[in-house]
């Protein structure tokens, strides 16, 4: 009788070791998940903020050449601005201003267009290859921010990782997407 009491309290032991061990290592994976988003988003900051140094600069060289191209200037610099403020933004919110940013942009550069001589500007052809070159970046960032923030909801939303979740109020992440149809487009150039 003795012994069998001391199995069932054996396997008793084992019961909970193995269900504290699955509470952390769950829980570890899900801090190790949300670390990675949150370094994911910094790297797009850091892109972000790149791209919101280029453009003043950008709209100086072309202000020299298209003087009455007024109103699309304007329009960067609002969206510029706008994408700048990141206080208490949230990552959709902050997606928002961001896509509105590079539909401006598509537009100023559409304007360059009309310009042979701004075309030919060594300074404005060197910002023009270095905003590419940040949009690119910020493209592979986005989609390394969206894997992280795809597997960390997918681990929240899993059974039995949902409970433990739950219980410590992980929070999914938001995905950073182009939110319209005509972001995706290209620029259409007219004459």
């Amino acid at each position: 009788m003795l012994a069998v009491t001391l199995i069932v309290l054996l396997v008793l032991c084992v019961l909970v070791l193995v269900a504290v061990f699955f509470v952390w290592a769950t829980y570890n994976r899900l801090i190790l998940l949300r670390n990675r988003m949150k370094e994911a988003w910094s790297d797009i900051d850091v892109l972000l903020k790149r791209r919101h140094d280029l453009i003043p600069n950008l709209v100086e060289i072309v202000k020299g050449y298209a003087t009455h191209e007024k109103s699309t200037l304007e329009a960067v610099i609002k969206a510029r601005n706008m994408a700048v403020l990141t206080d208490n933004k949230t990552v959709e919110q902050q997606a928002q201003s961001e896509n509105f940013l590079s539909g401006t942009l598509k537009s100023l550069f559409a304007v360059s267009e009309n310009y042979p001589e701004l075309k030919a500007n060594v300074n404005f052809l060197e910002l023009q290859k270095e905003l590419v070159d940040t949009e690119n970046k910020i493209q592979a960032s986005r989609r390394f921010y969206n894997t992280n923030v795809l597997a960390l909801n997918t681990k929240i939303e899993l059974f039995p990782s949902n409970v433990i979740a739950n219980f410590f109020k992980f929070e999914k992440g938001q995905f950073f997407n182009l939110e319209n149809k005509e972001d995706k487009e290209p620029v259409k150039v007219k004459f």
